[in-house]
Formats: structure tokens, C-alpha cells, sequence
């Protein structure tokens, strides 16, 4: 069995144990904190399978771990004692009858499978030997822009909900001034970065993996999915969508003064 494989099976065994703890508690939503941790399980399987790692594989497997045990740990922090959030409520609303068991596959299983497939451009990054060039420098740089992003976005917003005088108001500053979800566009630039590694290591073919990521956050679970129910939620997000970027960074708009964001 092929190291890559071998993580597919690693996940899944994970998966189904991970399932059979949200049966007990009855709440799925802990598998976001496993969600970076797949991509983790994919590296340190791909290193383990290696003789002597390459300055590459050493600099990818680091970021990976860097990136995965922040994410987790924040999402974990972020939803302990919340109870299931409102995405799986909707989903388990919506696959009843009999989503006990269906939460096996539409919940942690597609979510370790659309991981696997992601990590592909981390095959070629840990695997090679080949000797670092521009395009590692270039990585690394788009890789710590994410980074900061990401992680900077999230502080940012975490600061902002712990003040109690901002309930019901938009956090409009910061890199949320950027842009309306500085931490998908950080997690876009992150996934960039690993093909960039792994284009340096002749692993073009993966391509696939930051454009599936991509769409994912564009489209189907990121920006999308957030922007249907938040208007709903928070009024004065209408004025800060006319003012501020969706994905990409950018300069704040102008809008008439009676439409402006109020600033926190």
C-alpha cells in the first residue's frame, strides 16, 4: 500500500471513531477541529515513509503542522460548550430520518475523503529530493501571507465578539477592512502555497487540489455559505458588504454617508 493511500485509511479509521463519539453526544460539529488534522495525518504518513527527508519536506511537513494545530486549536476554543452549530443542525434537520448513520458519510467521511484529495500536493513536496529553487521562496512567501491572514483574521474577530458593546455590530476594521473573510482568503493563499511546493518538485498534476480548495471556499462551504444567513443576523452587514471587498484584499469603497458601516 502506497504511503498516500495508507493516510486515506489512517483518516477514515479516525472518521468512524470521531462518528462514534458525536452518536453519543449527539453533535457532529467537532469534526471541523478534525478537519485540519487530516491534512496532518497525510504528512507525517507521507514523512514516516521517507528515508531522509529533503529541506522541502522538512519546510512543507513544519508548515503543515504550524498551520493544522492552530486551526484546530482555535476551532476547538471557539466552539467548546456551544453545543452543534447551526450548519449541522440544518444538515441533520434535513437528512432525517436516519442521519445518525447517514452522518458517517455525509459528515466525516466526505469531509476526510475532500481532505485527502486537497493534500495531493503534498505527495510531490514530501517526496522529492529535489534541491530548493525561486519557487520554494515563493511558497513560503505566499504561505506566510495566508498565514497571517488566517490566523490574524481569526484573533481579529475573536478580539471583537469578546466585547460585549459589539453584539449585533460588524467588525469592519483590521483586515476585515480588507476584506469581508480574511481568513478564507488566508486559507486560499495557504493551499496555493503547499502547490507552489509542490510544482517545485515537478508535481504540477496537482492542481487540482488548490482549485478544489478553492471553490470549496468561494462557493460551496465559505464565503457562500456564510453570506445566505448573515444579513439575516447582522443588519449592518448590507453596508458593509457595498463597502468592503468579498474575497481578495482590496481598499474600502465609498458610500453615501447615511449607508455607512459603523465602525467599532
Amino acid at each position: 500500500m502506497s504511503p498516500y493511500v495508507l493516510s486515506l485509511v489512517v483518516i477514515l479509521a479516525i472518521g468512524v471513531v470521531a462518528w462514534l463519539f458525536s452518536v453519543l453526544i449527539r453533535n457532529v460539529s467537532f469534526v471541523d477541529s478534525l478537519w485540519s488534522l487530516f491534512f496532518l495525518v497525510v504528512a507525517v504518513v507521507l514523512a514516516l515513509d521517507i528515508e531522509t527527508l529533503s529541506a522541502r519536506a522538512l519546510i512543507v511537513l513544519t508548515l503543515v503542522a504550524i498551520w493544522s494545530l492552530r486551526l484546530s486549536t482555535y476551532i476547538t476554543i471557539r466552539n467548546w460548550g456551544e453545543g452543534e452549530d447551526y450548519r449541522y443542525k440544518s444538515i441533520r434537520a434535513n437528512n432525517e430520518p436516519g442521519f445518525v448513520f447517514k452522518s458517517l458519510y455525509i459528515v466525516f467521511g466526505l469531509q476526510g475523503v475532500l481532505a485527502w484529495v486537497i493534500s495531493a500536493p503534498l505527495l510531490p513536496a514530501i517526496s522529492s529530493a529535489a534541491s530548493l529553487g525561486i519557487l520554494d521562496a515563493a511558497a513560503a512567501a505566499l504561505w506566510l501571507l495566508g498565514f497571517v491572514f488566517e490566523a490574524g483574521g481569526d484573533y481579529q474577530l475573536q478580539r471583537f465578539k469578546k466585547d460585549p458593546d459589539n453584539k449585533g455590530k460588524v467588525l469592519d476594521s483590521g483586515l476585515w477592512g480588507l476584506t469581508r473573510h480574511p481568513n478564507y482568503f488566508g486559507d486560499f493563499c495557504i493551499w496555493w502555497a503547499f502547490w507552489l511546493f509542490a510544482l517545485a518538485a515537478g508535481g504540477w498534476w496537482t492542481i487540482f487540489a488548490p482549485l478544489l480548495m478553492s471553490i470549496l471556499l468561494l462557493k460551496v462551504s465559505g464565503v457562500a455559505m456564510l453570506e445566505k444567513t448573515i444579513g439575516e443576523r447582522r443588519p449592518k452587514y448590507e453596508a458593509y458588504i457595498r463597502q468592503t471587498n468579498a474575497f481578495f484584499p482590496g481598499p474600502r469603497k465609498t458610500v453615501d454617508a447615511s449607508n455607512e458601516v459603523q465602525h467599532s
